[in-house]
């Protein structure tokens, strides 16, 4: 069976040559990761959304790691309720930890989306902002048929952001310089920078010229939007372009 451009059900990426013909919401009915999480605190579904790049942060609906049952998500995408959902315009611009109940108190959601959450048993949606410095380029989401407690939700704001880095992983290695057009030569002075070397050694080690090493990391450091060459570093192995 072919893959559809807006589901997958694996998360292998050999059939994607880009990020754009990636299927931008797949299907994660299992992950070891998420099942230890799940001992700790119960829940029914998570969706994990948004990546550090432009074009795919939180908000857009282009990438989106779920166990949400994909029937809902093609009647709710289907319907373009994502652009109506109060709880997403919510998250848009939220500081801290999102509760579905406590939105709908203000902004009452429509029929059809309630309709379509209890039909799925997709309730109480709780969700946390991942951010970069002040934006928010990701969340993740969890859901239950019962409210999350207080010592729940503080747990799962903890770990939210190691289950994104962690969800999203295969893809920023995959795609992520690919989509910053970082080159080979701009990874490599970066991954030996990393390792405390000076422009000079990594010329030796990479046989490039010392003005080219710098010209390779200027240009990087640019791309990453760092501040200077350690943050360049630092936001490349956050961003998983090098280890």
């Amino acid at each position: 069976m072919p893959f559809s451009r807006t589901l997958a059900s694996t998360l292998s990426f050999d059939h994607a040559v880009d990020l754009s013909s990636l299927p931008v919401r797949r299907h994660l009915p299992s992950h070891p990761f998420v099942e230890r999480l799940r001992a700790a605190v119960p829940f029914d579904f998570f969706a994990v959304s948004g990546l550090d790049l432009d074009g795919y942060r939180f908000g857009s609906g282009h990438s989106i790691d779920t166990n949400v049952p994909p029937a809902y998500l093609d009647a709710y995408y289907g319907d373009g309720l994502l652009a109506s959902d109060p709880f997403v315009k919510a998250s848009s611009t939220a500081t801290g930890v999102v509760i579905e109940q406590e939105i709908y108190k203000q902004d009452p959601p429509s029929e059809r989306l309630l309709y379509l959450a209890h039909t799925f048993g997709v309730l109480n949606r709780t969700l946390f902002p991942i951010r970069r410095l002040s934006r928010i380029f990701g969340a993740v989401t969890f859901s239950r048929s019962t409210p999350f407690d207080r010592e729940e939700i503080d747990f799962l704001g903890d770990i939210s952001g190691t289950m994104h880095t962690i969800i999203t992983k295969p893809i920023m290695e995959r795609f992520a310089a690919q989509e910053m057009r970082l080159t080979d030569g701009e990874l490599d002075c970066l991954r030996i920078a990393s390792l405390g070397k000076t422009s000079e050694e990594i010329a030796s080690a990479c046989r490039y010229t010392t003005d080219t090493v710098n010209s390779y990391i200027k240009a990087a450091t640019k791309k990453l939007s760092a501040k200077n060459r350690s943050h360049a570093i630092a936001e490349a192995i956050r961003r998983g372009l090098i280890e």
